[in-house]
């Protein structure tokens, strides 16, 4: 059995847990997310507040499907009741972030001033000039919103220069080394 699948999901006061015909529809006070179920591998249910996944069987799928479906729904009520947030550090000299309306103008060492567009569903905020927060319901979302912003200037081994999770750390590697004793 599933260590985290057979663990119920318990749904806050203010969220609301729908189950559908192979959809699971969670609402709360932050939206409403969708995510589709496969009904031929797991079974949910909602009893006394708490949302139950089951496996229909014990072959490779069923056992796959079980954790990650559960999960999923977990994600769902927490993204709904509290939200997600991602948040970014620029570093480097002349590198920073300024947000103009929905857009995000960042200054990364090009010749061009990149704009980064948020997607509909995740609002974007700048904290000081190397501080961006990527907030949304969705995790998965607010996670590649996120990667993808590191990737328009991922960080350097030599310097560490770019763009980072809060909290990262980078390895850093050494310089070009001197040939000691050659002339």
């Amino acid at each position: 059995m599933s260590r985290i699948g057979k663990l119920p999901v318990r749904v806050p006061s203010g969220v609301n847990v729908t189950l559908g015909e192979g959809e699971v529809v969670v609402k709360g006070p932050k939206g409403e997310l969708r995510q589709p179920i496969l009904t031929q591998i797991v079974d949910v249910k909602l009893e006394d507040g708490k949302v139950i996944v089951e496996r229909k069987g014990d072959a490779k799928p069923q056992r796959s499907a079980h954790g990650l479906t559960r999960t999923l729904i977990s994600n769902m009520v927490e993204g709904v009741s509290k939200g997600f947030r991602k948040s970014l550090e620029i570093q480097g000299v002349g590198y920073r972030a300024a947000k103009a309306g929905e857009k995000l103008n960042l200054s990364l060492g090009y010749s061009h001033p990149v704009v980064f567009e948020a997607p509909k569903g995740i609002t974007l905020s700048v904290e000081g000039q190397n501080k961006i927060h990527v907030d949304g319901i969705d995790k998965q979302q607010v996670g590649q919103v996120a990667a993808k912003i590191r990737a328009l200037r991922a960080p350097e081994p030599y310097k560490g220069k770019g763009i980072r999770y809060e909290g990262e750390v980078i390895r850093k590697k050494l310089g070009k080394a001197g040939k000691a004793g050659k002339k």
